[in-house]
């Protein structure tokens, strides 16, 4: 039997009944459909948070007070572990080799209130005038805070966009007053849009000199984080090394009561949880691939035993084993492939849609769509052997006597 004549035999069976095969082929459609969709929003939400890490910086660290253990968060390591980064910790860190600037915050949440009757709360963050230069953001309007504020304890402050906009919507913010803590000051800059990371980002974040934030805001003399800029990627190890070794010996103490990140650690989390997760979503997601193969085995099924006086006949006119089992087989797979076709066509509708109407970017990877193919052809021939099985080894005298 040609192959010609399979893949004819084939078109006429299926099309003989349209409706039942459109459903068979339904199931395999809305799982295909559902995979690539999962895999190109996760792609989509990790490429967005890298880019928005990435634009912090290639050679930055972190250090933040406390340790950090995996699955425990931020973990106290002695009395006031919370507390131990101090001023005098950037004497120490300036001196290493390698290191270009930086960067000591303090941050605490307020409430806080404009003229125009608006008010939010948000992260009001306490830097120096390197801040910029460190964490790669620039000024929209006005300027940043400079040395002099810091060094007289000027009540002036930098909005993120996005206060700005929850502040005085589409007023110009500059030059007006703010109240923070029950303190007014007096804006002087906006920076531009950046995007957010993590639980927060610069554009919901007010900034104020850091001498302000400690002694006027918060009452505190330590430091929330220390950001370092180091001069080439290639030393942010050996920077690390070096700055965990000044700072045991600046506290006094043989293990660290300090965390230091880089921003490849924090990729590479985020990356794990983000693939991770998206692995889930498309496992649930195909597991109405296994429901779709379910409905194409009955559906053989269903097909065998309508078709059992034609396999009789065929038998009897020289038809083989294999001759049968192939029909029957393809059969199987075509309906999958077809319901593949059908699925990645809808799955890429849908990411594109995600994407046109600014949910999220998504990205639809070629090896999504390849291992959708692949699953549906796997399951065509893994749902569809036991009903081709079953067609050919049907006895023919005994198939010619079945009504």
């Amino acid at each position: 039997m040609h192959i010609t004549d399979i893949l004819q035999e084939t078109f006429t069976s299926l099309s003989a009944n349209k409706v039942r095969s459109g459903l068979t082929i339904l199931g395999i459609v809305i799982g295909i459909a559902s995979v690539i969709a999962m895999v190109s929003i996760g792609q989509g939400a990790k490429a967005s948070i890298q880019s928005s890490i990435e634009g912090l910086g290639s050679n930055l660290l972190t250090i933040m007070p406390g340790v950090i253990q995996p699955g425990r968060g931020i973990v106290s390591s002695g009395r006031g572990s919370a507390q131990t980064l101090k001023e005098e910790d950037l004497a120490v860190l300036k001196d290493i080799e390698g290191i270009v600037a930086v960067s000591p915050e303090s941050s605490r949440r307020f409430q806080v209130s404009a003229p125009t009757g608006n008010n939010t709360n948000t992260t009001v963050t306490g830097v120096l005038s390197v801040y910029p230069d460190v964490k790669n953001v620039t000024v929209a309007n006005g300027s940043f805070l400079s040395e002099s504020d810091t060094r007289s304890y000027s009540r002036k402050v930098v909005l993120g966009a996005t206060v700005s906009q929850d502040l005085f919507g589409d007023n110009d913010p500059l030059g007006q007053t703010i109240r923070i803590g029950g303190s007014t000051f007096r804006v002087v800059g906006i920076l531009a849009t950046k995007g957010g990371y993590g639980f927060s980002g610069p554009d919901d974040t007010i900034f104020v000199p850091l001498p302000t934030m400690q002694k006027i805001l918060a009452g505190v003399d330590y430091l929330s984080t220390i950001s370092i800029s180091v001069a080439s990627k290639d030393q942010i190890n050996s920077v690390k090394d070096v700055v965990t070794s000044a700072l045991l010996s600046k506290h006094r103490v043989s293990d660290p009561d300090f965390s230091i990140i880089s921003l490849d650690d924090m990729l590479s989390t985020l990356s794990q949880v983000i693939n991770t997760f998206t692995i889930f979503l498309a496992s649930v997601a195909g597991i109405s691939l296994v429901v779709g193969g379910i409905g194409i085995m009955n559906m053989m099924l269903t097909t065998v035993t309508e078709r059992t006086r034609e396999i009789g006949l065929r038998k009897a006119i020289g038809a083989k084993r294999r001759d049968i089992n192939l029909q029957f087989l393809i059969e199987s797979v075509a309906l999958t492939f077809i319901g593949g076709i059908i699925g990645v066509a809808l799955g890429w509708l849908i990411s594109f849609l995600v994407t046109y109407f600014g949910i999220l970017q998504t990205q639809v990877s070629l090896f999504s769509v390849f291992l959708s193919f692949g699953v549906s052809a796997t399951i065509g021939i893994v749902f569809g052997y036991y009903p081709a099985r079953r067609a050919a080894s049907l006895n023919p005298i005994e198939a010619l006597r079945y009504e």
